[in-house]
């Protein structure tokens, strides 16, 4: 069996009693930093084997996956923070166990998009995940263009080097919306942000930014 297994996105005590359980008893672990992940699992006295698994040894990790699955054991995927494959390495892995039948199961929890959404006061009933934006401005407004005349919520990731460039791209293609910064969710020192687009860049302008960011921006009226 695959697992994908959710970890927390900050604070250590969001980890579930069936993830702990699962990776407890699975015969491998894949892991997006195999350091970090040593952390979380010294606190809970697992002593499951890791192998790497991140987007630069994408092909040969997913081989490992999938030949010790059809030898009949059992391993569970989990990235730094979050729902496996939620902007982080598991869609592969996902796609070649099913292409071969073999089973796939999934042990939820946290998800860092989902905590944003729902602090950051904007409308839920709708909502449209983007992940990460291009780098570059020119692809990165073509990539918000869009998604310019929907009326869904929009939640994008962004890095504390390119947040405030991004928010400068998101003032230009989407106009003066609302919206919200998220930071640190669920650590000692979580922070969200309200309010337009322009008051959030002018917050973040000539700061030293540090963690993922979260930005939930309200859909065209």
């Amino acid at each position: 069996m695959l697992y994908l297994v959710a970890t927390p996105i900050g604070n250590l005590g969001d980890i579930t009693l069936r993830a702990v359980e699962t990776l407890h008893t699975v015969d491998l672990i894949a892991a997006e930093d195999t350091r970090k992940t040593g952390r979380l699992l010294k606190q809970h006295g697992i002593e499951t084997p890791q192998f790497s698994y991140h987007e630069h040894n994408e092909g040969q990790a997913v081989d490992r996956i999938i030949g010790a699955l059809r030898g009949g054991l059992s391993v569970a995927v989990v990235t730094n923070a979050g729902t496996p494959g939620i902007s982080d390495p598991g869609f592969s892995a996902v796609r070649r166990a099913l292409e071969e039948g073999l089973p796939v199961s999934a042990i939820p929890g946290p998800t860092g998009l989902i905590a944003a959404l729902v602090l950051s006061g904007l409308p839920l009933h709708s909502f449209t995940f983007r992940g990460f934006a291009p780098r570059k401005s020119a692809a990165r407004r073509r990539f918000l263009e869009m998604d310019a005349a929907s009326k869904h919520t929009l939640v994008f990731y962004e890095s504390p080097h390119r947040l405030a460039a991004f928010l400068k791209d998101a003032l230009a293609v989407y106009g003066d919306r609302p919206a919200a910064l998220a930071n640190d969710l669920t650590k000692l020192y979580e922070k969200v942000e309200r309010g337009a687009v322009s008051a959030l860049l002018e917050g973040v302008s000539g700061k030293k930014l540090r963690g993922e960011f979260i930005v939930v921006i309200g859909g065209c009226r």
